[in-house]
């Protein structure tokens, strides 16, 4: 038999994986509850895999190696594409990101990074490491921003960004940073490319208050949800977690201002930064 070819990095390396597992999976006559069995995960996660919203571990490398035949095919690949050029409890989180073709987010404290501008991506990292060199901090800089290239389709992903009142109060990188990086926001959202809503103190108690949340939802997988917390990070596709937390979601919307009421308190604040009178 023909040894698979190494996947190109510069397509989608995880799809490509993902659908030579398919391949490898279905010439071998195994269903994907087959399959997953002995790793003691399902046959949705497998697929999964095989649609490229997950990342292929190398225990699953070496298990779709021995069980479909395909010699190191599986181990060889994964181990290469496992290098990332984000934080380990996120890597996996921006890969299905990327391929995603919804975001829902809540922010509790920051702008969230797809939308960050640079000074402002800057001042969050510097505060994370201050004692990095320059040359670390541009490069997680330009990590984040490349992650943002996502919004240059005007369509898709459909992204909604609920910011807690406390994202635009808390003065990251000085007022003019602050000023630069909620016009961004207000510039996207005027232009129809995002959908923002600002939670207001006034609203009291809300069904996220634990947390950041972050949901995700894709063509030919089940959606995913991500907990983010200092440092760590977790990615959750059981069906009972994600349609609870979608309705936690749903709550948020109803509880923040109306998107019309939201960008008018995300252009006053900016306004007021910008001209550095805001008490």
């Amino acid at each position: 038999m023909t040894r698979p070819k190494d996947l190109d990095p510069s397509s989608n390396p995880r799809a490509l994986l993902g659908a030579e597992l398919r391949h490898a999976r279905e010439r071998a006559g195994l269903s994907q509850e087959a399959l997953g069995a002995p790793l003691f995960v399902s046959g949705s996660f497998i697929g999964q895999l095989e649609a490229g919203t997950r990342r292929m571990h190398l225990e699953y490398a070496r298990h779709f190696d021995e069980t479909l035949g395909t010699d190191t095919f599986f181990t060889r690949n994964c181990g290469a594409l496992a290098k990332s050029k984000y934080p380990d409890h996120f890597a996996e989180a921006a890969e299905s990101e990327a391929i995603a073709t919804a975001i829902r987010e809540y922010a509790p404290l920051l702008i969230p990074g797809l939308l960050q501008t640079p000074g402002y991506a800057r001042a969050v990292f510097r505060a994370y490491q201050p004692t990095a060199p320059d040359s670390v901090i541009d490069e997680l800089v330009t990590a984040r921003l490349e992650r943002a290239h996502i919004l240059a389709d005007p369509t898709s992903p459909l992204l909604w960004a609920v910011l807690d009142e406390a994202v635009l109060r808390r003065v990251v990188g000085g007022r003019q940073c602050m000023a630069e990086a909620l016009r961004h926001i207000a510039a996207l959202a005027r232009k129809c490319r995002i959908i923002a809503q600002v939670m207001p103190f006034t609203a009291g108690a809300h069904t996220s208050m634990g947390g950041s949340l972050k949901l995700m939802a894709f063509d030919d997988a089940p959606p995913l949800v991500y907990f983010e917390g200092s440092g760590t990070g977790r990615l959750e596709d059981d069906p009972a977690t994600v349609v609870r937390y979608e309705l936690a979601y749903d709550l948020l919307g109803a509880s923040a201002l109306s998107p019309q009421e939201s960008l008018a308190l995300i252009e006053s604040v900016a306004e007021d930064y910008a001209h550095d009178d805001q008490p």
